[in-house]
């Protein structure tokens, strides 16, 4: 039977929803059996598989262990992000948390960490504003880490295309210094002009590595919107290791619809969806 007809039972969801959970932490509801069935179905297409448990056994086999998992985490994960999502962030951090750095007068470039960086428009965003503060603020240098889970994302971050669409948040006066057009007069693309290309690192990252691999602290983190696929117990875990890596004093920044009021965090809110790291060991 073609894997079109086929609908997933519920004990095959149930085996994929705790190997997921365990995994990679994102904790899937009852209702969302569809959304999988749905997200899994190519790689049923393109391994050749009649039916979803033909999927899970292949999947739990050994071979399956080794080769599939990642597969199935690119498909999983939402990545949903925009250029300028949330602006009212990058204007504190221009306003606020730059200014700030700057006065310590640490002669260290500004680390600034992506921790859920999708296809590269909040990482690009980032290099955008502290491009504009550094040609204000001669010796003014940054890095910027982009992680993510899903090496699917992540390949296409790196290339840095995108369609005229994708940039509309961008001012224009900054979509003509930090975009390429294509050469092709029909093609709407544009491409990350390379000195932005060039001032992102990115990485794969599971949040559910006991060691995110990181030898330094940084100046501010971004995790927004991702938290929400997360139970609390995951959100807690995972945010306790975003902080070791936060300079006390620094600056986390999370989606309009995550709450952090009754974790137990070294952080203390300073605007809706923003939290500074207090002086606490963790």
């Amino acid at each position: 039977m073609p894997a079109s007809s086929e609908t997933i039972t519920y004990r095959d969801f149930q085996r994929l929803r705790v190997l997921i959970y365990e995994k990679i932490g994102i904790s899937l509801s009852d209702d969302k059996r569809t959304m999988l069935e749905v997200r899994i179905k190519r790689r049923l297409r393109d391994l050749g598989f009649a039916s979803y448990n033909e999927y899970c056994d292949y999947l739990f086999s050994h071979t399956g262990q080794v080769e599939e998992l990642e597969h199935l985490f690119n498909v999983v994960t939402t990545n949903k992000t925009d250029f300028f999502r949330e602006p009212r962030h990058f204007d504190f951090l221009r306003e606020h948390a730059l200014p700030e750095f700057e006065a310590k007068a640490s002669g260290r470039p500004f680390l600034i960490w992506s921790a859920a960086c999708s296809s590269g428009e909040e990482p690009y965003t980032m290099a955008i504003v502290l491009s504009e503060y550094a040609m204000q603020h001669p010796g003014f240098r940054f890095r910027i880490l982009a992680t993510d889970i899903s090496t699917t994302v992540l390949e296409k971050a790196q290339t840095a295309i995108y369609t005229s669409d994708m940039i509309a948040p961008v001012a224009e006066s900054l979509k003509r210094r930090y975009f390429l057009r294509s050469r092709n007069k029909e093609s709407d693309r544009v491409r990350v002009v390379p000195e932005l290309r060039h001032a992102v690192e990115f990485r794969r990252l599971n949040f559910m590595d006991e060691d995110y691999g990181m030898s330094e602290r940084v100046d501010a983190v971004f995790c927004r919107n991702v938290l929400i696929y997360f139970d609390r117990p995951t959100q807690q875990k995972i945010l306790s290791r975003l902080c070791r890596y936060l300079h006390p004093g620094c600056y986390l920044f999370v989606g309009h619809a995550e709450a952090l009021h009754d974790l137990s965090l070294p952080l203390t809110p300073v605007a809706p969806a923003l939290y500074r790291r207090i002086d606490a060991g963790v």
